[in-house]
């Protein structure tokens, strides 16, 4: 299923650049994904897993506002608005012929949703609010919010470049498990400059934490689907049920997880709810099967290495491993999957370069005057959103368990895989694997 190309639709002077993904009987328009990166989700697989998901059982939209991305930018002097916003909204439903929308909006696109389903009640059939808040400032009246001057250092800290406080990292805030993904944080960083400049993320960000939807929420009357995951510190539990509290009517449904982008992380539950509460039922996640090399590295004796070195000094060696490690899967075409404290798991579409990619950390690490093991499968994984699960992870992680310090082994799958590379092997025998039937045998690999 391909995402169309990008549209434009029209409101007064100005174009709204819109896409559509899918054809199913709900049309879903979507406000925001998080942060103010809106429908640039081009080459980020997380975003484009989730997105297709969505689209399996509705009609995704989802637009840049009016001064953000491929939308034409705002004139001279004025800035973003709610309301102007909203009818950006109203001009791409018109434009793809929708009469009626379900809403789907994250962070600050949910005070856009919610004056949108509180001003056109016709036009809105239910909406589903994410990590969504009346307002992101505390109030006397209102304790679940940041201190305004908190809010306003926040803004200072992550749209002024010339900023010489205390720098804030707003991707470990927005999505701490894809914090330590170097392909994921280039993307961040890259796509947030392309859909805003300094001057325009500012304007957007102090929309966001100065606006105060109070007083809408009582004349919301749409279904409303309120998801919040419990251990989201960027905008808390509070202002969920602050919400749920305030529109009649509404559900509140706590998911675990602390990622604030809701295509971090896990998704299922996520996608789950949403799919129910729109169409009645939720199907079950088809299991993504793929055929994978898997490879595992583990810093050997870490835990001794640690007590010698020193907590400061053992941080930054790790830091320094993994930056090496991550580099090296990168260079070969892999993905890194997760980190794990003294190794990482990632995958590769063939096994010569995960092979590759294993030696090269060897020779990196060695450099950093400690030793790892590398293990190398390949075999089929289950794709669960962005982890991977299944036999062929265990016997992954099991041959490495089995490899020497500084030594890349794979199991007998790989080096059949791989003859006529030029890779050469020694043969190191038949061996059990922990929790894995029979034995294996497991090569290392040479030079």
């Amino acid at each position: 299923m391909a995402i169309e190309e990008t549209l434009y639709a029209k409101r007064g002077d100005l174009h709204i650049a819109y896409e559509v993904l899918g054809d199913g009987p709900i049309d879903l328009l979507a406000f925001n994904s998080g942060c103010n990166i809106w429908i640039d989700r081009e080459d980020e697989p997380h975003w484009s897993r989730f997105d297709r998901r969505l689209a399996s059982f509705c009609r995704l939209i989802r637009f840049d506002p009016s001064g953000i991305g491929l939308s034409d930018p705002l004139e001279a002097g004025t800035g973003p608005t709610i309301d102007g916003w909203m009818q950006d909204a109203l001009a791409v439903l018109d434009a793809v012929g929708a009469p009626e929308a379900a809403l789907f909006a994250v962070g600050v696109g949910g005070l856009v949703a919610m004056l949108f389903s509180a001003t056109y009640p016709g036009r809105t059939s239910a909406q589903v609010l994410m990590h969504c808040s009346a307002r992101l400032a505390r109030d006397s009246d209102y304790p679940w919010g940041w201190p305004q001057a908190l809010l306003d250092r926040f803004v200072d800290a992550v749209t002024d470049p010339s900023y010489e406080g205390d720098a804030i990292d707003d991707l470990a805030m927005s999505a701490p498990s894809l914090a330590d993904d170097p392909e994921f944080r280039l993307w961040w960083k890259h796509a947030g400059e392309r859909n805003a400049s300094p001057a325009v993320a500012r304007a957007i960000d102090i929309l966001a934490t100065r606006a105060d939807i109070r007083a809408v929420l009582p004349m919301i009357n749409a279904p409303t689907l309120i998801l919040h995951r419990v251990d989201n510190e960027f905008v808390r539990l509070g202002n969920a049920q602050y919400l749920a509290d305030n529109i009649s009517g509404a559900k509140l449904v706590q998911l675990p997880g602390r990622d604030h982008l809701p295509f971090a992380g896990d998704t299922d539950g996520v996608l789950g709810e949403i799919e129910e509460f729109l169409t009645g039922s939720r199907a079950t996640p088809n299991t993504d099967r793929i055929l994978a090399t898997l490879l595992f590295t583990d810093i050997v004796d870490s835990t001794k290495q640690a007590a010698g070195a020193g907590d400061r000094r053992w941080l930054e060696l790790l830091e320094n491993h993994d930056r090496i490690a991550q580099r090296q899967v990168h260079r070969f075409g892999g993905r890194t999957i997760k980190t794990m404290g003294d190794g990482i798991l990632a995958t590769f579409d063939g096994p010569a370069r995960a092979i590759q990619s294993g030696l090269a950390i060897c020779e990196g690490a060695r450099q950093l005057g400690m030793d790892v093991r590398v293990g190398v499968h390949t075999g089929e994984v289950e794709r669960r959103g962005d982890d991977v699960a299944g036999l062929g992870v265990h016997i992954a992680n099991r041959v490495e368990a089995h490899a020497r310090p500084g030594e890349v082994w794979v199991s007998r799958t790989v080096v059949d895989l791989v003859t006529g590379s030029g890779i050469t092997f020694e043969d190191r025998g038949e061996h059990s694997l922990r929790g894995v039937p029979g034995t294996w045998q497991l090569f290392s690999v040479e030079g």
